[in-house]
Formats: structure tokens, C-alpha cells, sequence
């Protein structure tokens, strides 16, 4: 080759691509190939568990870490507090809130004295309208 076109093929614009190979490494985790149907797979077990609900009517705050038990085990409860005092079921609805509040649960009033726990698995829709009758006195019916 003369040096003339070496000098031509070296100041030259001709495309030129460089090509580099990627070395591919192997994932750990390798994720599971898909086929052409969308799966909507749920499992039989989680459908064939039944959901449990538990009443519970204390007669004394002790009894609240019970109920308590029974919503971090995942089932919902319902409280009836007319057998304690006022002072007392106050002290059980407290005690309650803070735990369904820690188990991302709901807490709500079904009558004067009646409440219903939830864990965070249970969905509770609708609501029960707050009717009192006129001659009760204030005490019993604030909480």
C-alpha cells in the first residue's frame, strides 16, 4: 500500500462502529417467564379459611387484654360493656382503640354500649345510625 492511501484511509470519514461485547451475568433471582395468559392465581387455602368473629361481653377491665388477643389473632369482636361500669367500659374502649390502632384495625360504635373491633383483614361498609332515647341521661350516653 503507498502512502498516500494510508494517509487517505487514515484521515478518512468512513462510518466506523465499535462494537463491544457485554459480558451478561446470571441474576440470583431469576424471574419466572411468563406465558401468553395472565394469571389470576389465588390461592384455595386463603379462600377456604373462614373469617371468625367473637362477642364478648367483660364484666371487668382485666378482661380487655383478652379481647385484645383475639383481634391480634386476625378476628373481628364484638363488645357489649353493659355489664361493667362506665368508668370501666371507658377504660376498655381505650384500651381497645390503642390496640386496633397498632394492627392498623377500626373500631366502631354499634349501639350505646356495643362496639365492634376490627382487625385490618376484616372490611366493615355501611354504618348504624347514633339514635338515643330522650330519657337517658348524659352520663350513660357520652363516650
Amino acid at each position: 500500500m503507498s502512502i498516500k492511501n494510508k494517509l487517505k484511509s487514515f484521515f478518512s470519514f468512513e462510518d466506523e462502529y465499535e462494537y463491544i461485547d457485554e459480558e451478561t451475568y446470571a441474576d440470583s433471582n431469576p424471574e419466572p417467564e411468563q406465558t401468553g395468559k395472565n394469571s389470576n392465581v389465588i390461592s384455595l387455602k386463603s379462600m377456604q379459611q373462614s373469617s371468625k368473629l367473637v362477642l364478648c361481653e367483660p364484666r371487668m377491665y382485666n378482661e380487655a387484654q383478652e379481647i385484645a388477643d383475639h383481634l391480634k389473632n386476625r378476628k373481628a369482636v364484638v363488645i357489649n360493656l353493659q355489664r361493667v361500669d362506665h368508668h370501666q367500659a371507658k377504660r376498655i374502649v381505650d384500651f381497645l382503640s390503642g390496640t386496633v390502632y397498632a394492627i392498623n384495625g377500626d373500631i366502631q360504635k354499634l349501639g350505646q354500649q356495643t362496639f365492634l373491633c376490627t382487625p385490618d383483614n376484616v372490611d366493615v361498609s355501611g354504618s348504624i345510625s347514633d339514635m338515643f332515647d330522650d330519657h337517658q341521661s348524659d352520663h350513660d350516653q357520652r363516650w
